[in-house]
């Protein structure tokens, strides 16, 4: 794990982000999700879904897709997202939304705050990470080796996610915390760090 040196940010060929936690800031209170739910501690709110019944299954996504449009009608821009985004346009390079929110709920966030974003992979289009499929498909469509993109995430599934997928997996830890340090190749307090501005100016 280290920070991201000039040369390792000259070499990449494209970028993609998680969008709760990392480019913008819903709000959402996952616990009152889980509450809501019966969903534990430990288990991904999709997955434990995908273990009710048939029956519950419609039930239990309206009660994520609701907390979800909330947090969409409350977001935020996260600090240096539109500077990071603005500079990547300038350089050229495509950039990506991985999200593990509904697509209407993501769409919905992107055009309140106006963030410019060139693909957008939701839940509907691709398994949820810790799945590859939704960055290979990504990579797939720029025609680009994975290696030479960087996933950015705030959680251990947007890591494993970049392991899996062959790209460099960037942990954003805003609180500095190093919750997941170790699964990381990357690690930012700011996202103007990927930018070549370590200090987040």
């Amino acid at each position: 794990m280290k920070m991201p040196m000039e040369s390792d940010l000259k070499s990449l060929a494209g970028v993609i982000f998680d969008l709760d936690g990392t480019l913008v800031d819903s709000r959402l209170d996952f616990a009152a999700i889980r509450r809501e739910l019966g969903c534990p501690g430990e288990t991904g709110v999709l997955e434990f879904i995908e273990q009710l019944p048939a029956a519950r299954q419609a039930q239990a996504h309206a009660v994520v897709l609701r907390h979800e449009r909330q947090g969409a009608e409350n977001a935020r821009c996260m600090p240096g997202a539109r500077e990071c985004l603005a500079h990547f346009q300038q350089r050229g390079l495509p950039t990506a939304i991985l999200t593990r929110n509904a697509r209407e709920i993501a769409s919905l966030t992107l055009d309140r705050l106006r963030m410019p974003i060139d693909r957008l992979i939701a839940r509907e289009d691709a398994p949820p990470k810790p799945a590859p499929d939704g960055l290979l498909q990504i990579a797939r469509e720029w025609g680009l080796p994975p290696s030479r993109l960087v996933y950015v995430g705030d959680f251990r599934f947007d890591l494993e996610a970049a392991h899996r997928a062959g790209m460099v997996a960037c942990y954003y830890d805003p609180a500095g915390t190093r919750r997941f340090v170790q699964q990381a190749d990357w690690w930012i307090q700011h996202l103007t760090s990927l930018t070549g501005s370590p200090t987040g100016a």
